[in-house]
């Protein structure tokens, strides 16, 4: 392990977090509000970190970097940026330094869970730093900062791999750089176009700028306690999940429809089951939901719809108070929690190709029972999946349930409840956001003890780093040579 490149990197990440304060620090200054100190604090502390870093750390020659370091820079970058990201909110007045990490971790691993009681009180150069971590961590600060560096001499495609969701990412462009790019030009004109839809629908500027930095993400930071409740407009509604659907689509087949290939999308093995999935659920919602919860049923669609594809997409936008509705519709919620969108999207959870595979392998098993002596390979559409993939699949699996059950356990040893310890582990480790019990969608998790915060925090930085990132850093063999 070469300390001296993967401390380098890192410096730089900082670097780049600490320049990007300034974006919320300009609307602190327009607004004249509190949070103006707290930011100049977080700039200036964060960017001396970052520089005394790339300036003590600067490898002589700049090699590619290997597969260990990747996944190193990759772990380290988002420790260092949740914690650095947390300065401006200890600094401007939140309960504790422990609620500051947990609200920053929240934003970069696109969460959405938050300790704020009070979210309108938050002074608004704060609360857009808040929704500008959603927006750097939706897509990756790492493959963001791969457009840069290899005009440095440093090689990306390690933390590429490292960093993008899914199981098997594929590369768009013949170079690291190109693919990062090329990501964030749809990621931008997204962002962008709901801005303006927004605005439309007479929402101001600033709301719109953060509400469409939490949908891009799938992060779900709103500027209101209420959340999207608070517009109480159909047309916003819509807005947004349209949006929120879009970015549970992998962004490479984004790029594919934009380039003028409009079939991109159908002829997606994984597009067309995670929309089936969505359509399923929305169906299944709207109905039951009808007469028992919403008098008529165009009431009972809209927010039926919202919230699935809030939850589904890992969002964690609210429009109703989705725990007064039966408790069907509430387990599919919680159900969705675990699948959440497409690889190479925004979304958390374990993925909708993953959850195919998975399907997939089970279903040849129970063939071969039949047919023992028939070969049948397991593909997804005309791909054959190879077998180290499914084991990758499956130890991601079994990883994934391991600590979901851990954590659910330690929560609990905290005095928490069953039902929300379930759930906030659930909404955490999927980067949802609101879950069920006290950490509904009219709730928060500023109840939760200290030590809880501090296991729901790992599940937000294990879920976003899918899992493998993290926890090969505590294998004694990761550490060899």
């Amino acid at each position: 392990m070469r300390w001296d490149q993967t401390l380098y990197l890192v410096g730089m990440i900082l670097v780049f977090e600490g320049l990007s304060m300034l974006f919320p620090l300009g609307f602190s200054f327009y607004y004249q509000d509190s949070g103006f100190v707290p930011l100049i604090c977080g700039i200036s502390l964060t960017l001396a970190a970052g520089m005394g870093l790339v300036l003590s750390m600067k490898p002589r020659t700049q090699k590619p970097i290997n597969h260990r370091e990747g996944i190193a820079v990759v772990a380290l970058g988002w420790a260092a940026l949740g914690f650095f990201g947390a300065i401006p909110f200890y600094v401007g007045g939140f309960p504790s330094f422990t609620d500051a990490v947990f609200e920053s971790f929240s934003g970069f691993t696109t969460t959405g869970a938050s300790i704020l009681r009070n979210i309108e009180a938050v002074p608004k150069g704060l609360l857009m730093w808040r929704s500008l971590t959603h927006w750097l961590g939706g897509m990756g600060i790492i493959v963001l900062s791969l457009a840069i560096l290899p005009f440095l001499g440093v090689g990306g495609m390690q933390l590429y791999k490292a960093e993008v969701p899914g199981p098997v990412p594929d590369k768009l462009r013949p170079k690291i750089k190109d693919t990062a790019v090329t990501l964030w030009k749809v990621y931008v004109l997204f962002t962008l176009a709901e801005v303006l839809l927004l605005m439309l629908g007479n929402m101001n500027f600033f709301d719109a700028l953060c509400h469409s930095f939490g949908t891009l993400a799938t992060g779900g930071f709103s500027t209101k306690n209420t959340s999207i409740a608070w517009y109480d407009s159909a047309y916003i509604d819509g807005v947004i999940t349209l949006f929120m659907f879009l970015a549970g689509i992998n962004f490479a087949l984004h790029y594919n429809f934009l380039r003028g290939k409009p079939l991109a999308l159908y002829k997606d093995a994984e597009f067309r089951f995670f929309a089936l999935l969505c359509g399923v659920m929305v169906l299944l919602c709207t109905v039951i939901n009808w007469g028992s919860v919403y008098a008529d049923l165009s009431t009972s669609l809209r927010y039926s719809l919202f919230q699935v594809i809030s939850i589904i997409t890992t969002t964690g936008f609210g429009t109703s108070d989705y725990e007064r509705w039966l408790p069907l519709p509430q387990l599919l919620l919680l159900f969705s929690m675990f699948v959440g969108g497409c690889a190479g999207s925004t979304s958390g959870g374990i993925k909708c190709m993953r959850v195919m595979l998975l399907f997939k392998q089970g279903y040849r098993e129970l063939f071969r029972l039949i047919h023992p002596r028939a070969v049948r390979s397991v593909k997804i559409g005309e791909r054959l999946v190879k077998p180290e993939i499914m084991c990758g699949v499956w130890g991601f699996f079994d990883l994934f349930l391991g600590l979901f059950v851990v954590s659910t356990l330690l929560l609990a040893a905290t005095g928490v409840d069953v039902l929300t310890s379930f759930s906030a582990v659930a909404a955490c480790i999927g980067n949802i956001g609101p879950g069920l019990g006290s950490v509904g969608p009219t709730e928060n998790f500023a109840h939760i003890p200290v030590f809880g915060k501090w296991v729901l925090t790992m599940c937000m930085v294990l879920g976003r780093l899918e899992v493998y990132t993290v926890v090969v850093l505590f294998v004694p063999e990761f550490w060899k040579k």
